[in-house]
């Protein structure tokens, strides 16, 4: 694959304490396109979040290298690796993970309070990424004030307020009913079609996964085939 925009080459996690020594993840190699929507499947405790957050340089490997857009990053101090997650990537959790006294369009500015932005600037980005989720009509309410789908359509909203290049979602839809689940999938659908974002999406539900380009298989911290 020439065009990758995920490269992660030999990839190894080992949590190490005084008395135990666990391997998360074990060779990893995996190559994900360029505007690739892929599913990460495999039972619990297996590696999938580990290996989304690595992608996403909330951690770092034992061993192996990370390589985004062509770009190596070992090496990289913290405040680099913010930079980069900050500018190229988007995240979304199972677990919402909004502030709740903070209203709807606050909670989607978060992200770009780290990037020297004029306050009107942006607003209008949050409020462009809301229209994006179909909650336009919700952006002076708070979370609570928000059904569970509202909820995660929010937290959507405020990881592609900064157009990253790159979308990680953790068991985007596990908290939510069939039919909301059906709509944030479709929110997801229509970044990576229309926005050309890179979908790297972990998920338990076989359903949702067949909706993605690929679905990538993981057990005791290898990939399987």
């Amino acid at each position: 694959m020439n065009d990758a925009m995920i490269e992660l080459k030999s990839i190894g996690k080992t949590y190490r304490t005084d008395k135990i020594e666990t391997v998360a993840l074990n060779d990893i190699d995996l190559q994900i396109g360029r505007g690739e929507m892929v599913s990460i499947m495999g039972p619990s405790g297996c590696g999938k979040s580990t290996l989304l957050n690595m992608i996403g340089l909330l951690d770092e490997p034992t061993e192996g290298e990370l390589v985004l857009e062509g770009r190596a990053i070992r090496g990289e101090g913290e405040k680099r690796r913010a930079e980069l997650r900050n500018r190229s990537i988007g995240f979304v959790f199972q677990s919402f993970h909004l502030i709740p006294d903070l209203s709807v369009v606050d909670n989607v500015e978060i992200p770009l309070l780290y990037r020297k932005l004029p306050g009107s600037e942006r607003r209008r980005m949050a409020l462009e990424a809301l229209e994006r989720v179909g909650l336009s009509s919700r952006v002076d309410h708070f979370p609570t004030q928000l059904s569970g789908g509202q909820q995660q359509r929010v937290a959507i909203a405020r990881a592609i307020v900064g157009k990253p290049k790159i979308l990680l979602a953790d068991e985007p839809t596990g908290n939510l009913d069939s039919h909301m689940g059906d709509e944030i999938m479709a929110i997801i659908e229509g970044l990576n079609r229309f926005d050309d974002t890179t979908i790297v999406m972990v998920t338990h539900d076989q359903e949702k996964a067949d909706r993605t380009q690929r679905i990538v298989r993981i057990f005791d911290g290898r990939v399987v085939h």
